[in-house]
């Protein structure tokens, strides 16, 4: 058997305890992208697939179960409690099974939750649908994130974001395609089945390629009687998580609720609004391609206020439209500005852990989770109550959160990038 094997710069110094610095710009890092890197790339391009594809599907399954907007929130709801779920069990999943097989088993897992989805309109199968496809694509999504951070050591931000920049290039396909199949006798439910083929072509085309654990501060046991695992995180990391959770809580509200905004304001139908995703997506993928060398050497704090602006913006454009060509343009700078925030916001989080990516992996499982569920249902909750437009206020204020948080984690300037 052919095993490609990420290797160890153990010359390359170790990230520090921030990804921030006193100026804007820092030395450039180098990024290889080997062929173990392009595995843990389409491993997340595949989990996308789930991702956008359950998002463009939920205003449509929502209309074939018949029910409200907040019961239909609770899709997200059960996609947080997988998330969480996967979060705790995480660690000890890694420890026995390794990083390789943990990836290719949250696919697999993730793969039946879509497929639960696609064959059935009863709600509590399609809630255990989106809670089994969360968890499972929430651990390939952090443990391929973990070994990226490892693997690129000083360009790892720039790894994980263009490893998300492919996800949601795959992403738009996926939103546009079910948008498309809605208005066919296929249906949308077709759509989402790309997902368990997407997963089998890619076992089929690399199951061999070989991506070993490898060993970080605090991942193990054999690090010592006072090893790193056992001291607590400073306050700064927990900062970070709270920023993580507003940027995810963020990019899942426009995923899950756009469409229904655009629909309400434009008079679109439904299958039709759901192109307001493709246009989000395609914000997201130009703003992570374009974005992908900025993160080799600019300040990625200085990045991340920067892209909450630009949301803010888009957001603003498309609350206060009712054109359907205006309200496209708020969500693609919309999706330009949240482009880089999880990519870097997980890179903070990962980097204030000490070197401990296993466990902060876990932690932002946990985090993501809780913004899944938090969110989504939340904004859905207020829209039954008082529209979906005024729902959406929710977003600058988790704007406002996440700068306050960033000023609050950013490390003091003695402290080395």
């Amino acid at each position: 058997m052919v095993r490609w094997y990420l290797h160890d710069r153990s010359s390359v110094p170790r990230h520090g305890g921030s990804v921030s610095s006193t100026t804007s710009a820092r030395p450039r890092a180098r990024l290889t992208r080997d062929r173990p890197t392009w595995l843990i790339y389409l491993q997340l391009a595949t989990f996308s697939t789930y991702l956008y594809g359950l998002s463009a599907a939920l205003p449509l399954l929502r209309i074939d179960q018949g029910v409200s907007q907040a019961v239909a929130g609770l899709h997200g709801t059960s996609m947080a409690v997988g998330s969480i779920i996967s979060g705790i069990a995480m660690p000890r999943l890694v420890s026995k099974v390794g990083r390789r097989r943990a990836t290719w088993l949250g696919l697999a897992v993730m793969a039946c939750g879509v497929v639960l989805v696609a064959l059935t309109t009863a709600l509590p199968v399609t809630l255990l649908g989106f809670g089994l496809a969360s968890g499972g694509g929430s651990i390939t999504l952090y443990v391929g994130m973990s070994m990226l951070s490892d693997h690129h050591r000083a360009a790892g931000p720039a790894a994980i974001n263009e490893a998300n920049a492919v996800g949601v290039t795959v992403g738009i396909g996926v939103s546009f395609l079910i948008s498309v199949l809605a208005g066919t006798p296929l249906g949308w439910r077709a759509g989402i089945l790309i997902t368990p083929i997407a997963a089998l072509l890619l076992l089929a085309l690399m199951g061999r390629v070989w991506v070993p654990a490898l060993p970080t501060a605090g991942d193990h046991p054999e690090a010592g009687p006072t090893r790193a695992a056992d001291a607590p995180y400073g306050w700064r990391f927990h900062a970070a998580c709270g920023v993580l959770f507003c940027l995810v809580a963020m990019e899942f509200l426009f995923n899950v609720w756009a469409a229904k905004l655009l629909a309400d304001q434009t008079g679109m139908t439904a299958a039709a609004a759901a192109t307001g995703l493709t246009a989000f997506t395609a914000g997201i993928a130009v703003g992570r391609f374009a974005t992908g060398r900025l993160a080799l050497r600019m300040d990625p704090t200085r990045m991340l206020s920067g892209a909450l602006v630009v949301t803010l913006t888009g957001w603003s454009v498309f609350w206060f439209s009712a054109h359907p060509v205006i309200s496209y343009a708020g969500l693609v700078l919309s999706g330009l500005g949240i482009a880089v925030q999880f990519p870097l916001g997980l890179a903070r989080v990962l980097a204030m852990s000490g070197g401990r990516a296993a466990q902060a992996s876990a932690a932002a499982s946990i985090w993501t989770g809780v913004a899944v569920g938090v969110g989504p249902f939340a904004l859905g909750a207020l829209a039954d109550g008082f529209g979906t437009r005024m729902a959406f206020l929710v977003v600058p204020l988790l704007i406002a959160l996440a700068i306050a948080g960033i000023a609050l984690s950013r490390p003091p300037a003695t402290t080395p990038a």
